[in-house]
């Protein structure tokens, strides 16, 4: 842990001690972001390897722009957009060159039903439109407002407000089906 007076540093110090050119400092703000802002990208990318790179290519970005970095909004809000839209990049790229997904031949069935309702659930904001998953994943999954998550993603409050309710419609129709199995379960 690296103290500073007797204290743990602040991302906001530690990015300025990284400019300065304490090599370290970047390692430890990215360690202690690191699962956060993988969770991130795995929301908002198909699979763990583009999760991965997204986070890979977002983390040298950062790298890189440091010195740029004008302090006026959190140091993680920050890493945050830059995760973010490296996602978006990678989907937009994956787009331009659409591939056929194989079929996993030796999956292995998932024993609790817990782990079967978060695959039916990433698979169902998998659907959505890139737009629509960044800003659901952002305000319903990560927990940030309205405001931070407009900012993250570039775009107007309304715009988010307006992708969360045509994303959070669109994911009610594809998962409707799971109340109705509740029910049945419950009656039976």
């Amino acid at each position: 842990m690296d103290l500073a007076g007797g204290r743990e540093r602040t991302d906001a110090e530690l990015l300025r001690a990284f400019v300065a050119g304490d090599g370290l400092a970047f390692e430890q703000l990215f360690r202690r972001h690191r699962r956060q802002l993988y969770r991130l990208a795995r929301l908002t990318s198909q699979t763990p390897e583009d999760a991965e790179d997204a986070l890979q290519e977002a983390m040298l970005s950062a790298h890189r722009g440091a010195a740029s970095f004008r302090y006026d909004a959190a140091v993680s809000s920050w890493l945050h957009r830059i995760v973010v839209n490296a996602c978006l990049d990678r989907l937009r790229r994956a787009k331009s060159r659409p591939t056929t997904a194989l079929e996993d031949v030796y999956s292995v069935p998932d024993q609790t039903a817990q782990v079967e309702t978060a695959m039916v659930v990433q698979r169902a904001l998998m659907r959505l439109p890139v737009e629509q998953r960044a800003a659901v994943v952002a305000v319903d999954m990560q927990g940030y407002s309205i405001a931070d998550t407009a900012r993250m993603l570039g775009v107007a409050a309304g715009t988010v407000k307006s992708r969360c309710a045509r994303g959070r419609s669109r994911l009610v129709r594809l998962l409707g089906y799971l109340d109705a199995d509740a029910t049945v379960l419950d009656t039976g």
